[in-house]
């Protein structure tokens, strides 16, 4: 497939999640974002980029999973956590490509531990710890629009500290 139609699907998960933050509802909001990274899926599978491809499947159940803890008891407990990271790890194994591999893991894995705390602030934390490695990933596979939808990522997650303050984020959030 042409190389400007790749890289134009993943512009297109960009432009999904900037229209995802001037959305009210949740769910809108939520349904947008889902799309976008359903969007930047298939961008890594058409770029050969298998384990970026397969950690957002992952991602994307495993949010599926949190948004749905209210109503499954099953979804907040450690075990579930513990099940969505070896997973990962299995994947990884199986569409190793090398160190870059690492990347997407680590990203998903961090900040599936700090979904898992509902405490705003470590949320945050294994955001600033996990975005920096997919924007890393995006950039050695080439995914622009992905590295630009990273960086935006990790502005707004420093302007969200800066805006609540960091000792105001300690508190439990739930999901």
């Amino acid at each position: 497939m042409n190389e400007y139609i790749i890289q134009g699907i993943g512009f297109l998960g960009v432009a999904l999640f900037i229209i995802s933050y001037q959305i009210r509802s949740n769910r809108a909001l939520f349904l947008c974002q889902l799309m976008g990274c359903i969007v930047f899926c298939v961008q890594f599978f058409l770029m050969g980029a298998y384990t970026g491809a397969i950690s957002l499947i992952i991602n994307i159940a495993r949010n599926l999973i949190l948004l749905k803890s209210n109503d499954w008891k099953w979804a907040k407990s450690q075990v579930t956590l513990a099940v969505i990271i070896a997973l990962l790890l299995v994947m990884t194994i199986y569409t190793w490509a090398g160190w870059i591999s690492v990347l997407p893991f680590v990203s998903v894995a961090v900040t599936s531990i700090g979904y898992w705390t509902q405490n705003a602030q470590k949320i945050r934390l294994s955001q600033l710890f996990g975005s920096p490695c997919t924007l890393l990933y995006d950039i050695l596979v080439h995914s622009w629009g992905g590295a630009v939808n990273e960086a935006i990522a990790i502005l707004s997650i420093i302007i969200s500290i800066i805006r609540f303050g960091w000792g105001n984020l300690g508190k439990e959030t739930g999901i």
